[in-house]
């Protein structure tokens, strides 16, 4: 059985600043892919570990913002990425909240507009 998500994209307007926005909050670097019609910057991948990859993506007629699909990143402790949030430019949700069993999360509107979360079990 594999896991429901094997990929996501997050739709941006401006390339640039949505990379410095996501680099600087998850402590990562955005690496560029190949594709035709669409600019796009994957997100670290580990083919065997566990989880889904996915990229920003800057194509003709898709605008950021106001969609209905919400990525979570995983953290050691969600509170840290948040804490990153409003300092890169973007704003939070809500801050860090128990789900229960599940760990904690917290809500965060990115450099484009586009709602995601930030997931932990600490």
């Amino acid at each position: 059985m594999n896991n429901p998500v094997g990929w996501f994209e997050i739709y941006v307007q401006d390339m640039e600043r949505a990379r410095t926005f996501y680099e600087a909050v998850l402590g990562v670097r955005l690496s560029r892919l190949d594709s035709p019609g669409m600019d796009m910057l994957a997100f670290p991948m580990n083919q065997q570990g566990y989880g889904a990859s996915g990229a920003l993506v800057k194509m003709p007629g898709c605008a950021s913002g106001g969609n209905s699909v919400l990525a979570y990143f995983s953290c050691a402790d969600c509170a840290v990425e948040a804490a990153r949030v409003v300092a890169a430019g973007g704003g939070l949700q809500k801050e860090k909240i128990s789900i229960g069993q599940y760990g904690f999360i917290a809500l965060a509107f990115d450099t484009e507009g586009n709602m995601f979360g930030l997931h932990s079990m600490q």
